[in-house]
């Protein structure tokens, strides 16, 4: 018998509803988590929690650039988290989880549990 696992992708907003460089908030099978369009047009997905304050506030934080890696600062203690590998530049050992994202048609989706 083989079991096949299906991916399940969740819409959370159109492309047009994200604003360059304004996180929102939207919850991925049960999930918070930010979402993130950078001025170049790249879309991503990263927890919304805060590893370091245990405070889901990465939706209201800062995005920015790190020596050419895309980031999003925390509003509490100003870490500064990679949007693409999820790792802390500034803070080693924390890290965010980092969700999937694709394009369909003109709406972002992000892999549930992914």
């Amino acid at each position: 018998m083989t079991l096949t696992v299906q991916e399940v992708w969740e819409t959370v907003c159109r492309y047009s509803d994200l604003l360059p460089e304004r996180p929102v908030a939207a919850l991925v099978d049960g999930e918070p988590i930010a979402v993130v369009r950078t001025y170049d047009g790249a879309v991503y997905a990263v927890a919304a929690v805060d590893p370091d304050c245990g405070a889901a506030v990465m939706p209201r934080g800062i995005v920015g650039d790190r020596g050419g890696v895309p980031v999003l600062i925390s509003p509490m203690y100003k870490q500064a988290y990679s949007l693409v590998t999820g790792e802390c530049l500034t803070k080693p050992g924390l890290a965010l989880a980092v969700h999937p994202v694709r394009m369909v048609g003109a709406e972002i989706q992000v892999l549930a549990g992914g």
